[in-house]
């Protein structure tokens, strides 16, 4: 076969092909008297094994995969699987752990409303550490992390902590006590503003338990072509 070959049953480039051979992805091809590669079945699988690895586990993740197959070193490749797998079910029990912070801070809101802290709120960082039992240091760490997010009062440069705010605290004091980074809260929070508040994140978690989903079956798809690769 000739790079075109292989290009063509997956939409790719014929370099793309010769990029991914001479990164190690593919095993080396033979060459002809006059230098142009030879690629065989072996090639082919070899690809349809790391295209099925990057849609289950991203590029550089697929890429170590193959070069340590290639290197002799299936330990090695079964670990970065491993990791994957381990990543997904952290995700999953991320969005659990998102969803029954949502519910819990539901039955705090008036029917109707964004899902947002109602009542007496806290307006200043020593205030909203207070309510939450935390350090003004702790808060300010959640907002060099892009978690909370204060206005700031022109007059003094103070925080200023609006309803959204206090909502965003809550949320992220409940995913802290679940053990759950602050990145990860980040993230969260961000689709929460997106969505425009709690009562309005369903669409938003549906979709991202559908993520999870289909990165769950594409791994799957990917174990099943590594493996027919491995025991070749």
């Amino acid at each position: 076969m000739r790079p075109a070959d292989l290009a063509r049953e997956h939409g790719l480039s014929p370099q793309a092909v010769r990029n991914y051979e001479q990164d190690g992805f593919l095993p080396p091809a033979e060459r002809t008297a006059t230098g142009y590669r030879i690629y065989t079945e072996l090639h082919a699988t070899a690809l349809r094994t790391f295209l099925a690895l990057v849609r289950a586990y991203g590029h550089r993740t697929a890429g170590a995969i193959m070069n340590a197959v290639h290197d002799g070193r299936t330990d090695d490749a079964l670990t970065a699987v491993h990791g994957g797998h381990t990543q997904l079910l952290r995700d999953r029990e991320t969005l659990t752990a998102v969803r029954a912070a949502v519910d819990h801070l539901a039955t705090a809101a008036v029917p109707g409303d964004t899902g947002e802290p109602t009542g007496p709120l806290p307006r200043s960082i020593g205030e909203l550490a207070h309510r939450l039992r935390l350090t003004p240091a702790t808060l300010r760490t959640w907002e060099a992390a892009g978690i909370l997010r204060p206005a700031r009062d022109p007059a003094t440069g103070y925080r200023v902590f609006h309803p959204s705010d206090v909502r965003d605290a809550d949320l992220a004091h409940l995913l802290r006590r679940g053990g759950h980074r602050l990145q990860d809260i980040a993230a969260v929070v961000e689709q929460i503003r997106t969505a425009g508040g709690t009562s309005a994140l369903g669409a938003t978690l549906a979709g991202w338990q559908q993520r999870l989903t289909d990165r769950g079956l594409a791994m799957l798809n990917a174990a099943s072509h590594l493996h027919n690769y491995l025991v070749r």
